[in-house]
């Protein structure tokens, strides 16, 4: 719909209660109050841009990882969040993620199967064998967009939706994301802010594909890449001749 607003965010979608932002990387999706976050961000805009009085309501069906950027929906009213949520749990949203990896992908496309497990006490997960009473089953599907002296650049899509997944599926395989140093990056991605949570991994949600939880009609939207991945050389030009967004 337009470019990055005042509050540090694009909306790329809007119709009714359903809301689109692309976010930035660094930022969280949710927080507690005075900690700042997409959320808080969007709420102080809309109350700003819409005159409301009082509390700005803002359903959160899903969450983006801070570092990681791209389209994540947002609801304005209960029902819509219900709805939207309804379609996460049941996998009727087709999510679209690009990400960069070091090292050489082989083969080209393919589809990875784990056990995954959040670390207790860690904002961190790991695979594990599968009779461990913590696994859960980890399922992606991804494609090589391209290849560079420094690794390479996959299109994926997701059947689950486990803690940090496309991060730790990846980095278990020796494909750690770049600028991801939690699973062992060495190659860094974007600023070096001395402040290390502000700092961006090649992890972008690039489109979302669900039905309006009012209407029914199919939206589908594309987030177009941070910076970050620009300064990078990564050329979206070359990436939508080879692949489907």
């Amino acid at each position: 719909m337009g470019a990055m607003n005042e509050a540090g965010f694009e909306i790329l979608y809007e119709e009714g209660p359903c809301l689109v932002v692309c976010k930035p990387p660094g930022l969280l999706t949710q927080s507690p109050p005075g900690i700042d976050s997409l959320e808080g961000r969007i709420k102080q805009f809309l109350k700003q841009r819409d005159a409301k009085p009082g509390n700005v309501y803002l359903g959160v069906p899903h969450r983006l990882d801070r570092p990681a950027s791209g389209a994540i929906v947002f609801a304005r009213h209960v029902r819509a969040a219900r709805r939207i949520a309804e379609q996460f749990a049941y996998r009727r949203v087709e999510k679209v993620y690009w990400a960069c990896v070091e090292g050489c992908v082989s083969p080209d496309e393919g589809t990875w199967r784990d056990q995954v497990r959040k670390i207790p006490d860690m904002a961190q997960a790991e695979v594990v064998a599968a009779d461990h009473p913590d696994a859960r089953e980890a399922v992606m599907h991804y494609r090589t967009i391209a290849r560079f002296d420094w690794g390479t650049w996959l299109e994926i899509r997701l059947e689950t939706g486990r803690m940090h997944q496309v991060r730790i599926q990846c980095s278990s395989r020796g494909h750690a994301l770049l600028g991801d140093e939690r699973y062992g990056a060495a190659r860094p991605f974007g600023i070096p802010y001395e402040d290390r949570r502000l700092r961006a991994i090649a992890l972008h949600a690039r489109s979302l594909a669900f039905d309006h939880p009012m209407t029914h009609r199919a939206v589908h939207v594309v987030a177009p890449l941070p910076l970050v991945w620009l300064e990078q050389g990564i050329d979206p030009g070359r990436a939508l001749c080879q692949s489907r967004p």
